[in-house]
């Protein structure tokens, strides 16, 4: 069965109009004086609403990104275009998502939120991904599944001809979440939107770019799932404020990547170090910038840390991480820090 947009996203939302802006209405027009949206003539320029569309951000974002402006959204955070792919698609009480575990938690809380059924496909002892088994957990009534890769907690990429596995047999929408793509060296999903018209790809400006407290997540996906989600955000979702900063950050890509390169190279030192710890027991392939790593008491060495001085994740309690420890790479002299206090840990 060919994709059908229409089939799967939920009829309301097919028929919704959309909040009309007071800047839409004289959009291309040229204007000066702007007494239109009942906002405060003082302040400028915090008294104006922000650009509903983001459109100086997303032409400077499609020619960092290769994706087109029109197949670009962006958000407050990717949370919020997880949560939009659930109000666009999923109908409450009735429709499923099939998810791989472990993985990031704000699918499965979205989930619970929208009253929609959260199923999960356990990856294999070694974090990967089996498609065959993510397929065999679809029905008629599954309009997503959730793949991130690099995966969150495990760290490591997912098999890519596993994902292109499931976005060939599967009708309904595909999330390839790619917040920690910019670490890996593999081929993002982005730059194949065309191939696969049920395919979105997440990223964000928290990771790479520095800019977590900004509160800017990307989705890439065709023009007419674009289009959905325009239709359903709220009108001025992504402020002023964050707009000028990610501009600011998108015309000083050399500090970026400087960033990249430093924690490329920091996580292979760390990673080495890691390992040779007495506490270690086992460190995961990673492409991320964080690593997974088994230890011999995840409580315990968790709040030893926490007494130094030192916060990581506790990942002892999610499926498949029983005893590990997620470690986000720091700087070189925060690394330091962390294994030279494990190394005193007794």
């Amino acid at each position: 069965m060919a994709f059908d947009l229409e089939k799967i996203v939920r009829p309301n939302i097919w028929r919704l109009q959309p909040y009309s802006c007071a800047r839409d209405e004289f959009k291309g027009r040229p204007a000066k004086v702007f007494l239109d949206a009942n906002e405060s003539p003082y302040n400028n320029p915090y008294n104006r609403y922000p650009d509903p569309m983001q459109e100086e951000l997303k032409a400077l974002l499609s020619k960092v990104k290769g994706v087109p402006a029109e197949s670009i959204f962006l958000g407050n955070g990717s949370d919020e275009a997880i949560d939009l792919v659930y109000r666009i698609f999923c109908t409450p009480g009735v429709d499923n998502v099939v998810a791989i575990e472990p993985t990031y938690g704000m699918y499965s809380v979205c989930a619970d939120i929208n009253d929609v059924e959260y199923r999960t496909v356990l990856l294999d002892d070694n974090y990967r991904l089996n498609a065959d088994k993510v397929l065999q957990a679809v029905d008629d009534r599954t309009k997503a599944i959730w793949l991130c890769t690099p995966n969150n907690p495990t760290g490591n990429s997912l098999e890519r001809a596993q994902i292109e596995k499931i976005l060939d047999n599967f009708t309904g929408i595909v999330i390839v979440d790619e917040a920690y793509s910019d670490f890996a060296a593999v081929r993002p999903f982005r730059v194949d939107l065309g191939r696969w018209p049920n395919l979105v790809v997440l990223n964000t400006f928290s990771k790479a770019w520095g800019c977590a407290a900004i509160r800017l997540g990307m989705a890439f996906a065709s023009k007419d799932i674009i289009g959905l989600f325009n239709k359903v955000k709220y009108p001025y979702n992504v402020n002023e404020l964050t707009q000028q900063k990610a501009i600011a950050m998108l015309k000083d890509l050399g500090k970026v990547n400087q960033w990249l390169a430093s924690i490329r190279s920091e996580r292979a030192k760390v990673i080495a170090a890691f390992a040779e710890l007495p506490v270690c027991e086992k460190v995961f392939d990673t492409d991320a910038n964080f690593f997974l790593a088994r230890v011999k008491d995840a409580n315990a060495i968790y709040n030893y840390l926490i007494d130094c001085g030192i916060v990581v994740r506790n990942r002892h309690r999610v499926k498949l991480c029983g005893n590990c420890l997620r470690i986000t790479v720091g700087t070189p002299n925060e690394n330091i820090e962390l294994l030279a206090a494990l190394r005193r840990y007794k």
